[in-house]
């Protein structure tokens, strides 16, 4: 079973180095990625079933991953939620679960729990099929 994720970051080396990391430790696929909001809101909209994990950077191109957050409300409970930012202080992380993000990591110091996170949640998703 593949476990896909889709990624907003608008930093083309970032958005790089996470989906080979992902790939690689986490046996994570890229399903697709988005440089903006506009973008990224519309592709999770349009494909509902195609992702179970999305990635958001807060600070885009354009716009705000937090509105990305707020439209993803309605996804399937399966369907993880994830903010990777430079700026995960604590009102920044009670905001992004205010707004139905299941986890928040920082860009700087948590990647490998960010791949923890990764690896349990796709366990989880293999347990149940």
């Amino acid at each position: 079973m593949k476990f896909r994720a889709y990624i907003v970051e608008d930093s083309p080396t970032i958005r790089e180095n996470l989906i080979e990391t992902l790939q690689e430790l986490a046996l994570v696929d890229a399903v697709g990625v988005a440089e903006t909001e506009y973008e990224g809101k519309r592709w999770l909209a349009q494909n509902d079933d195609d992702w179970d994990l999305a990635i958001v950077d807060l600070f885009l191109k354009e716009g705000s991953g937090l509105n990305i957050l707020a439209s993803c409300r309605r996804r399937r409970p399966e369907q993880k939620l994830i903010v990777l930012s430079n700026h995960a202080t604590s009102d920044v992380r009670w905001r992004c679960a205010q707004l139905g993000a299941d986890a928040v990591f920082d860009k700087s110091t948590e990647i490998e729990a960010l791949v923890d996170y990764c690896l349990k949640a796709r366990e989880r998703a293999e347990t149940k099929h």
